[in-house]
């Protein structure tokens, strides 16, 4: 045999297993895909379905709610009279409460407003 037609032999012999080696790979690829969607919809089988509609939350019949605004301020820490520290269950419920003063303080035309706003700042 020439070193030419061994050459040819040994090159298509390569490229045969190559082609083998890649379609397997395809194969294999193909088939973890097809088993990848079939385990998400067993999965998503077993998850309860989405709510209908009636079960979605509904407008009170009052209407919508709406925000309150007011003013609070903190409650001060109330003093042990023993000099014991209090306990949890002492405290108040809330760290603040509705202050007796619910006008809001207004921004004031000459003061500068934010960081970097270019206005001259407060004098």
């Amino acid at each position: 045999m020439d070193t030419l037609a061994t050459t040819v032999l040994a090159a298509s012999g390569k490229s045969v297993l190559a082609t083998v080696a890649f379609v397997v790979v395809g194969v294999v690829l193909v088939g973890g895909l097809i088993w990848a969607f079939r385990l998400g919809a067993r999965i998503r089988s077993r998850e309860p379905a989405p709510p209908r509609p009636e079960d979605q939350p509904r407008m009170p019949e009052s209407g919508p709610v709406r925000e309150s605004h007011g003013a609070r301020e903190p409650n001060a820490m109330p003093r042990p009279e023993d000099g014991e520290r209090l306990t949890p269950h002492e405290l108040r419920p809330t760290g603040s409460r509705e202050s007796d003063d619910q006008s809001r303080p207004r921004w004031n035309p000459g003061s500068g407003g934010s960081f970097g706003s270019g206005g001259p700042g407060a004098r």
